[in-house]
């Protein structure tokens, strides 16, 4: 979660990974660590991966926890099937970050996909995920996928008007993810949409990051005109709760209502372990907490 490198003081002690962040006043996580299996710094960040005594392999990005093969499943899901599920007839996709493959192996369960980009700048996430998360990364190897090691605000400026959904798995706003949370950025990825295109990013944690958050839906709504604010439950997460900005260039799409109701039969074909119809409408629906932070700039 939120970091950068003067606070983060994330360390394998030994049995235990501890995530922390001086900013976070006084809270950390931390899992307990069978063994270190990969750590590495790569051209852009600090890369470790270790098996967890319950949560299995694990992958940490500058001392901060991106997935755990336990419960990586309710984070995948939900920044994938959110947008995909509001877009009618969703064929091309670019997954912008998401080197663990965990994004691209969800949009290739709808079989209107045509073809699924991942740009991602770092090729050692993608390699050690190979490796080390072969779950997530099963869908890299998919022919409808192609794979673009490359800086993604770069990509979406060569690419306007191309894709039907693009979904922004970012890490947090230090080192190269920093350009991933500025209001060109926003703007870059609308120009990148068909006409009934949506997004979806990576949208924090609001119970440590409120000023964040809004900061970022403010962006947001700057560019586009339709916008809206979810959250989701995924455990190894700091304080176990993530936001999910959506918006789309159409300002008639009901981002909260998805276009394909999915059956017990569909969501078993699909292997979905935590999206369904329901969840999605309702993880639309904020705690007052965050009403109260984002009321200024979305209807919620």
């Amino acid at each position: 979660m939120d970091g950068n490198p003067s606070t983060n003081r994330s360390v394998v002690e030994g049995r235990w990974f501890r995530e922390v962040d001086e900013s976070w006043n006084g809270y950390s996580l931390s899992l307990g660590v069978e063994e270190v299996l990969f750590h590495k710094k790569s051209d852009f960040q600090d890369i470790l991966v270790f098996k967890s005594t319950s949560f299995g392999n694990v992958l940490v990005l500058d001392g901060i926890i991106q997935c755990t093969e336990r419960d990586e499943f309710t984070y995948q899901e939900m920044i994938c099937h959110l947008p995909m599920n509001v877009h009618p007839n969703p064929k091309k996709v670019l997954v912008i970050g998401g080197g663990d493959g965990g994004c691209v192996r969800e949009v290739l369960k709808y079989t209107s996909v045509q073809k699924v980009v991942l740009a991602e700048i770092d090729k050692m996430v993608v390699d050690v995920s190979k490796l080390y998360l072969p779950q997530m990364s099963s869908g890299l190897s998919d022919p409808r996928v192609d794979i673009q090691i490359c800086d993604g605000v770069d990509y979406i400026c060569n690419h306007p008007g191309e894709f039907d959904v693009i979904i922004t798995d970012a890490p947090d706003p230090v080192g190269p993810a920093t350009e991933l949370y500025e209001k060109k950025f926003y703007t870059k990825l609308k120009a990148a949409l068909t006409p009934n295109g949506v997004i979806c990013c990576q949208g924090q944690t609001v119970f440590i990051s409120s000023e964040l958050v809004a900061s970022m839906v403010k962006m947001c709504k700057d560019v586009f005109p339709n916008v809206g604010y979810a959250t989701g439950s995924t455990p190894t997460y700091a304080t176990g709760i993530m936001g999910y900005m959506v918006a789309s260039v159409n300002p008639e799409i009901n981002l909260a209502e998805p276009v394909r109701q999915l059956s017990d039969a569909d969501i078993d074909k699909m292997s979905l372990q935590n999206y369904n119809s329901q969840l999605h409408r309702s993880c639309f629906v904020l705690p007052t907490y965050i009403r109260k932070i984002l009321r200024d700039i979305i209807d919620t």
